[in-house]
């Protein structure tokens, strides 16, 4: 998986939100907020291939999380991701 071109994080008064930008994305009219760690791992994978098994090392890593947990975790916010449209195949 990738992001998909024209989706930038960006943090607005404290906040992480992902903007869209570029005529591909002229239609995106969603507003995605992330937390804390789903905006490490934005930044982690940034013009990265990545799987739901990289998501899920990178939170091992990063935070005091069991492989179990952080697996599930990492699925969960790739398939969101997926749902919205910010990465592709």
């Amino acid at each position: 998986m990738r992001i998909k071109k024209g989706f930038e994080l960006r943090e607005v008064c404290g906040e992480y939100i992902i903007v869209a930008y570029g005529k591909e994305n002229i239609d995106f009219n969603k507003v995605i907020s992330l937390n804390e760690s789903a905006s490490f791992l934005w930044k982690a994978i940034a013009d990265k291939n990545f799987t739901a098994d990289t998501l899920s090392s990178l939170l091992c890593a990063e935070y005091e999380v069991d492989a179990e947990t952080a697996q599930r975790d990492a699925q969960a916010l790739l398939e969101e991701w997926t749902k919205v449209g910010l990465v592709s195949d």
